[in-house]
């Protein structure tokens, strides 16, 4: 018999997943979950566990008592067994956390930021949560005018998502959300991450920073939709940019470019990207903005050597790259990367020009980046001082007990004449 078909205007369209709900009170009894050894760390790896006590099993995504192999009690934590990170710390009280501490946790965070960052007098883009760092391990939240933008590193966080959101709007008024999972996260975790959105998502929003427009679009979007860990560094790179020319590489949305030219009053400036939708967006800022970027589609390395052949130099030298690193197998082979960069931009820096040069590989130690940096000078030839060496924005707070929080590096070298000497502290 032939399959009937169905005509598309009668089509039935997939309704959209539903908001995972799971609720922030503590069912008891809990089922406890025991550990070789205790540290401070919020992250519990799966060869570190004994393994649950007592008849009760926990599931994945389970709030479970911690307790150490003498069953002394340690605290309470997210479980997921089936994840290299078992166990992810929420508190080391004796009172399970309940939706008292939920909402404590969030008052403080937005607290941060809104009392003392003030960071509503600056912009309207800004993270609200950063994980460890705000005592919430596996989720991250950024705020973009009315919208929260959710990326999560966890099942307990995904499956609390609804009650989570619905504190975040409450407190920052919020009327839009959108949440998404990384593939290789959700490979991790173990579990298929829907990505969730508020029904009247707005497919793109205009935030505000240091007086310049961006346009965040969500579907194309990476991460979260816009990097907000490098707005202090966008808004310092202005006082050297007067009547320089400027080379902004991996521009992405074109956030550097736009400061340089638009706060900075840079003479000239170049983005390059080598996806093709972002340099569409940095050319949509800067209409925005009702100025002119030069862009160019094209590979960094690629383009660095096409101006090594030309002859050309840059005042003003940006390189951001996306993570070159993104698990340890891929150190050697993301160093490497790093280090060819670096030569090919040290070498197009004019002399006493300046370069901004970043890495978001939180598996490349800050030590490990300077000293890359090091041995990419002596290979360029060219005698770099550092002037500073700074990171994420303060909305991105790190827990002193998981240092890997702070992962972006951004060294400010100055470069001097070829085969010359620095007069100053050269990086070391």
């Amino acid at each position: 018999m032939p399959r009937r078909l169905m005509h598309p205007s009668r089509a039935v369209a997939e309704p959209p997943p539903r908001v995972p709900d799971r609720s922030l009170t503590p069912v008891e009894p809990l089922p406890a979950v025991a550990i070789r050894a205790s540290g401070s760390h919020a992250f519990v790896y799966r060869k570190m566990v004994e393994g649950p006590v007592g008849a009760a099993a926990p599931n994945p995504g389970d709030l479970v008592r911690v307790l150490d192999r003498d069953g002394r009690h340690l605290g309470f934590a997210l479980w997921n067994g089936r994840s290299q990170i078992s166990l992810r710390f929420l508190s080391r009280q004796e009172i399970p956390p309940g939706p008292d501490f939920w909402s404590r946790r969030i008052a403080e965070a937005v607290g941060l930021r809104r009392d003392v960052l003030r960071l509503d007098q600056q912009t309207d883009a800004y993270r609200i949560v950063h994980a460890e760092g705000d005592g919430l391990s596996g989720l991250v939240v950024d705020r973009f005018a009315d919208v929260l933008s959710v990326e999560v590193f966890s099942l307990g966080m995904y499956q609390r998502i609804g009650p989570i959101l619905s504190l975040l709007a409450g407190q920052l008024e919020t009327a839009h959300f959108r949440v998404g999972v990384d593939e290789r996260v959700a490979r991790q975790e173990d579990f298929t991450g829907r990505p969730l959105a508020s029904p009247q998502l707005p497919p793109r929003v205009t935030i505000v920073e240091h007086g310049i427009r961006y346009r965040i679009h969500f579907e194309q979007a990476h991460k979260t939709g816009f990097f907000c860990d490098q707005r202090d560094n966008r808004r310092d790179l202005a006082q050297f940019c007067a009547d320089r020319t400027v080379l902004d590489l991996c521009c992405y949305t074109g956030g550097f470019g736009l400061n340089a030219l638009i706060r900075g009053r840079a003479r000239e400036v170049t983005g390059v990207d080598l996806d093709e939708k972002a340099v569409a967006l940095a050319r949509e800022n800067a209409h925005a903005n009702q100025v002119r970027l030069d862009l160019v589609h094209a590979d960094a390395f690629g383009y660095l050597r096409q101006m090594g052949l030309n002859g050309r130099c840059y005042g003003v030298i940006v390189l951001d790259p996306p993570k070159l690193i993104a698990d340890r197998d891929e150190i050697a082979a993301g160093k490497r990367k790093y280090f060819d960069l670096n030569v090919l931009a040290m070498k197009r820096v004019e002399p006493g020009g300046l370069l901004v040069t970043c890495s978001c590989s939180g598996l490349l130690s800050a030590p490990d980046f300077l000293g890359l940096l090091r041995a990419a000078a002596r290979t360029a030839e060219r005698p770099a001082q550092l002037l500073w060496l700074a990171g994420a924005a303060a909305d991105h707070p790190v827990a002193l007990e998981a240092p890997e929080g702070a992962y972006l590096k951004v060294a400010w070298l100055r470069l001097g004449d070829p085969g010359g000497s620095a007069t100053q502290e050269q990086v070391r």
